[in-house]
């Protein structure tokens, strides 16, 4: 068996394609991309462990974090900054730290990744606890950063957990549960931006959907927190509205404007049958949840 982690390893599928027609090269790109959603099918029963003991941490007031360095670092910045706008929450809520800082984030910084002190500063930064969860992505499972800021949490009883490509990583001692999507040797030696980044990105799309979810964030299959900053994301809440009212499209839209465009709101003022202030008063009350905020009210008018 090699010594070196199967991220690093040469793939013999695509030893020669650097002498291959542009469209050969996209189509063994494409082959090796199909290996991706399998791997991560594989690992689907640690991903649920994981949004259990996230869910379960912010339940209690706590916070998830996601920390790396390089691509890993960038896509968990790029998760956390999407959950605000789509769920509605704050976005302290769900936090990406890369190292390097935010010049990391379009210039790479990679002997940031060396320094493992560094990544318990950057989480000592932002004042974690017990009551956190903390997600360390590592394509390679070894980056020095990353586990020194694993180790730093689960001193402090916090939830940790890892995202690596690489079975028996040195990562995998350090966090309570790990989630190891095997893709295998990349199509070009080592840059595991590619396979090993489209599979952190699966798992990270489904630990913030799944997380968000069970918190009460989402109303079926819809966006029910979704904020309207702009004319697309306003005709969507419409969309939502009518959907979840039965509501024309005209009403929807004059239900949206009283509630100040703010889609939980106007959700709530409808089926409790409340004015905006009322509204918006149980919905921050709700954490933002709307079910609790309806129930809220529906407690008061009952009491």
């Amino acid at each position: 068996m090699s010594s070196i982690p199967i991220t690093e390893q040469s793939n013999e599928r695509t030893s020669n394609i650097s002498a291959l027609p542009v469209v050969e090269i996209l189509r063994l790109m494409n082959e090796e991309d199909h290996l991706v959603p399998r791997a991560v099918e594989r690992v689907l029963g640690d991903i649920a462990d994981a949004v259990d003991a996230i869910v379960s941490q912010l339940k209690d007031g706590g916070r998830l974090f996601y920390i790396g360095t390089g691509t890993s670092g960038r896509l968990g910045v790029l998760d956390a900054s999407e959950c605000p706008p789509t769920f509605g929450v704050s976005p302290e809520l769900i936090q990406g730290i890369i190292a390097g800082g935010y010049e990391a984030l379009y210039r790479a910084v990679e002997a940031s990744e060396d320094d493992r002190g560094a990544g318990a500063d950057d989480l000592r930064a932002r004042g974690i606890s017990g009551n956190d969860a903390v997600v360390g992505l590592a394509a390679s499972g070894r980056t020095p950063y990353t586990i020194g800021a694993l180790e730093y949490a689960r001193s402090l009883g916090s939830k940790t957990i890892s995202i690596t490509c690489v079975p028996g990583a040195p990562i995998i001692e350090v966090a309570e549960i790990n989630i190891v999507p095997v893709v295998g040797p990349e199509v070009l030696t080592g840059s595991t931006r590619l396979k090993a980044g489209s599979a952190q990105k699966m798992v990270l799309n489904m630990i913030s959907t799944a997380t968000l979810i069970r918190l009460g964030y989402v109303s079926g299959n819809r966006m029910s927190n979704v904020q309207t900053r702009n004319s697309k994301l306003r005709d969507r809440a419409v969309r939502i509205l009518s959907a979840e009212t039965d509501l024309q499209p005209d009403y929807a839209k004059d239900l949206l404007e009283k509630a100040g465009w703010q889609l939980p709101v106007a959700i709530i003022m409808y089926r409790a049958g409340v004015a905006r202030e009322q509204a918006e008063a149980a919905w921050k009350s709700g954490n933002g949840v709307i079910d609790k905020a309806i129930a809220e009210l529906v407690e008061r008018t009952n009491s």
